[in-house]
């Protein structure tokens, strides 16, 4: 699956748009995590426990954003963008999203 965050790919033609597709995943945080990162606070630098964990959520979501796009039919998606929001106190929620397509080599 080809993902891109432009609206085309050079060398390939657009066949069909197969359309919006999405993949998220809310994330919350962890007590040791915290501890840590209470600890970094003072000191400063990367917490890189929760650096780790929003890693972690943006491969997954882009993984259920594939997984509609292949359900679609479609074999790349376009104009890919990731965003994140505050869901709760303590939680976040990532969201993967695009357009779903089908492509062929020119």
């Amino acid at each position: 699956m080809m993902i891109v965050t432009t609206d085309r790919i050079d060398g390939y033609n657009v066949n069909e748009v197969k359309g919006y597709v999405k993949g998220s995943t809310v994330q919350t945080k962890h007590i040791g995590r915290d501890i840590t990162a209470g600890l970094k606070g003072l000191v400063g630098g990367e917490i890189k426990g929760y650096s780790e964990m929003m890693d972690e959520a943006r491969k997954l979501a882009i993984h259920r954003m594939v997984q509609d796009a292949e359900a679609k039919g479609a074999n790349a998606v376009i104009g890919f963008r990731l965003q994140t929001s505050t869901v709760m106190a303590n939680a976040a929620e990532i969201i993967a999203y695009g357009t779903a397509v089908e492509v062929e080599k020119e």
